[in-house]
């Protein structure tokens, strides 16, 4: 791993972190994975996956004491990429089975999908398409309206819409990408996503 890019991605027992791991190997570069908060503190760019409940997963987070590590070192200026339910953990609150503080980096919240008046069923699961919002360097080289993969039951509602990078329509329009300053989020997985999902991967890398 060369020193001046060193990426971290945290590592608290969510079970995709091997797969992720290995897209970012497929588009050359390496990532250490880290279960302690010292080596965050030398890392040039943090990745937060996940998957699962969100309780969980922030409990495993604070447990291990990551998390004023990782809010610290993005508050330096780190790029951080939240996936999945990582980008989640980045908001202040869920109500995903309870109330839960999130890490507080972007201003907003998450909440489940209530379409049962629609017909659509919860998870949103399977392939769909992002529609750009504005231009921004972590999806240089992905087309307005690419599809990518997801599979969530919650989604992320930022205070500021012009953290909204890119939307999705799963009965209605919910944030598939954030961008606040360097703290960056994809709902989807980049991993199951193919060639615009390595691309996102690969832009992260170069930032």
């Amino acid at each position: 791993m060369s020193n001046h890019n060193k990426v971290v991605m945290i590592d608290y027992g969510a079970g995709n972190i091997r797969s992720v791991q290995k897209a970012f190997e497929y588009v050359g570069t390496q990532v250490k994975l880290v279960n302690e908060p010292q080596p965050i503190l030398s890392a040039d760019k943090l990745v937060l996956p996940g998957v699962g409940a969100f309780g969980a997963g922030i409990k495993a987070i604070r447990e291990r004491g990551l998390d004023t590590a990782v809010v610290n070192k993005a508050r330096s200026g780190t790029p951080l990429l939240g996936i999945c339910l990582g980008m989640q953990f980045l908001f202040d609150q869920s109500d995903e089975m309870g109330f839960h503080r999130g890490l507080g980096l972007i201003p907003g919240k998450v909440t489940r999908f209530d379409l049962a008046d629609m017909g659509l069923k919860v998870p949103h699961m399977g392939w769909n398409q992002i529609s750009m919002n504005y231009q921004h360097a972590l999806t240089t080289g992905v087309p307005d309206n690419s599809h990518a993969y997801f599979v969530h039951s919650y989604y992320c509602i930022p205070e500021d819409e012009n953290d909204i990078l890119a939307q999705t329509e799963f009965g209605h329009s919910f944030a598939s990408c954030v961008a606040h300053d360097n703290i960056l989020g994809i709902q989807f997985h980049p991993e199951k996503s193919q060639r615009y999902g390595l691309q996102i991967l690969q832009n992260f890398v170069a930032l």
